[in-house]
């Protein structure tokens, strides 16, 4: 057999393109910011990770444009070798005090931060514990390793807990979560997960690459919780508060050490560039010294989530930046994604295997930097997409039921 039958029997994407439906790789003219501009026309943008609104901000500008003028475009080598700069240090130090941790390592993406992270320190006759709901870079990180991995439901301390107890007690056990899960926007159970772990004796990895700028005081989730000190592991990504690219592993300074000298993504990948590290470092700036950006994000997601449950739309358990309208049917969700860019408001279709079967949704997640203006825009689409595509009650409907409950 020909190892390239499979390509044409892929047909789903070219279909859902003739059709005018296909929601993937679809170019953007001009973002980060709340507006973006999408085939010609502007859109309230609410499918970023720029939750601080970062990315457009004069100083972080400023402090990337004048890395380039110094060190360029690229370090062209990895941070083992020639692609350490002055720059990586000092974030390395400013990181683990920010996070509240003994060391800090950045690494070129967050995708490769969790699979060095975890490939580098789990080893033969180790187990990794996640829940169901990871990343696929922490997937991708526990399928490298070379110790074993075990899974449990999403959120759920009795399922935690059943699987630790089946492990070998004398075994090297990671319990993996995330601080704020990217589909839902719901946030971990830190407090119970940490007092189960460390019942059964297990290291706990923290990939809060959603929590960092929007929980505790935009330190994280640990720190909501009050955890940071119980927590093994915290990792976080650039991309989203940060403004930039990259990602970081936190923890005890001789964990930090094995890591850096184990984690072959970290090892056999170019460095970030400076003005990547530097954008990061004012984006830091930013959030110790402006905490109104953190109170900000959480503000307007709030009045989204009372906005949106007014209309009737299912949010989950969503309680932070991250809001999903769970759909169900995939074609209804593609429907609503294009209908709401016709309306002028761009979101996420997510479809299994990104969720699970009969849960397909539009992920929408919100910024510091949306006025009130563009959240009514994005609340008036999104009303007239629900009521056309019968996604939810009209408002005939929905009066109706306010006035049989009250």
């Amino acid at each position: 057999m020909d190892l390239f039958d499979k390509v044409g029997k892929y047909t789903q994407a070219k279909e859902a393109m003739a059709q005018g439906i296909y929601p993937y790789f679809q170019p953007l003219s001009d973002s980060e910011g709340s507006v973006a501009i999408f085939d010609g026309r502007e859109v309230v943008m609410i499918g970023s990770n720029n939750y601080l609104g970062l990315t457009t901000h004069p100083k972080v500008r400023a402090a990337a444009t004048e890395a380039i003028e110094r060190f360029g475009t690229s370090c062209t080598g990895s941070r083992f070798l020639n692609g350490t700069l002055e720059f990586h240090l000092e974030l390395d130090r400013r990181l683990a005090k920010f996070i509240g941790k003994e060391a800090a390592l950045v690494f070129s993406t967050g995708y490769q931060t969790n699979v060095g992270t975890i490939s580098g320190i789990i080893g033969k006759g180790d187990y990794i514990i996640m829940d169901k709901e990871a990343h696929a870079s922490v997937v991708d990180g526990a399928l490298m390793a070379r110790g074993e991995m075990a899974r449990f439901a999403h959120n759920d301390l009795d399922s935690l807990d059943r699987v630790l107890q089946r492990l070998p007690e004398e075994a090297g056990k990671l319990v993996i979560v995330d601080g704020v899960y990217s589909m839902g926007g719901d946030i971990a159970p830190l407090p119970e997960i940490v007092d189960i772990s460390k019942r059964h004796g297990a290291r706990i990895l923290l990939d809060d690459a959603h929590g960092i700028g929007v929980l505790g005081e935009g330190r994280g989730t640990a720190v909501h919780f009050g955890l940071t000190d119980q927590i093994d592991l915290i990792m976080g990504t650039f991309s989203k508060s940060f403004a930039s690219i990259g990602g970081f592993i936190a923890g005890n300074a001789d964990v930090i050490h094995f890591i850096q000298h184990h984690a072959r993504s970290l090892i056999f990948s170019a460095s970030l560039p400076a003005p990547n590290a530097a954008a990061v470092l004012a984006a830091l700036d930013i959030i110790e010294n402006e905490p109104e950006y953190v109170h900000r994000v959480m503000e307007n997601a709030d009045y989204m989530r009372t906005g949106l449950r007014r209309l009737s739309y299912d949010i989950g358990t969503s309680n932070t930046a991250i809001i999903p309208l769970i759909i169900g049917d995939d074609i209804r969700t593609v429907l609503a994604w294009r209908a709401l860019i016709n309306e002028g408001v761009y979101t996420n279709p997510v479809l299994p295997p990104g969720v699970p079967p009969n849960k397909s949704l539009l992920r929408t997640s919100y910024m510091a930097t949306h006025t009130r203006e563009h959240l009514d825009r994005a609340l008036k689409a999104l009303e007239i997409v629900g009521e056309n595509l019968d996604l939810i009650p009209t408002k005939q409907e929905r009066e109706a039921r306010a006035l049989a409950e009250s």
